[in-house]
């Protein structure tokens, strides 16, 4: 229903930042949460942060807490994740993702739109 494309991924430093941003088109990006997943090679896609349609409710991994930042700018029609001090674990293909409802906002399956990915690449 809404397409979707992530950008803003790129090579960084341990303790290093990135913003990614989710453009959307179609139907209208303010009815849908936003999902951010990231996929490691050989790993499975895994949750990372979670905005609801108004950007009042938040959601984050216990992974990425207090390090990432999810928000959402409604009337530009796109999703943002900044993140912060980042780790060589945090290597992997970020996600963006849109879905109605917010109960199954950690699960893949509860998502219709996704975008490409983009590669972000940490070094120590």
């Amino acid at each position: 229903q809404v397409q979707l494309a992530e950008s803003g991924g790129g090579l960084v430093q341990a303790g290093g930042s990135l913003r990614l941003s989710c453009g959307a088109s179609g139907r209208t990006f303010a009815n849908y949460a936003m999902g951010w997943f990231r996929q490691a090679p050989g790993k499975e896609r895994e949750f990372v942060a979670a905005i609801n349609w108004s950007g009042r409710t938040i959601d984050y991994a216990d992974s990425v807490k207090d390090r990432f930042t999810i928000s959402r700018n409604n009337s530009k029609a796109t999703g943002y994740l900044e993140m912060n001090n980042l780790k060589p674990e945090d290597t992997a293909v970020y996600y963006c993702a849109a879905g109605r409802g917010w109960t199954g906002r950690t699960s893949i399956g509860s998502y219709e739109s996704w975008g490409q990915g983009t590669q972000v690449t940490v070094s120590s």
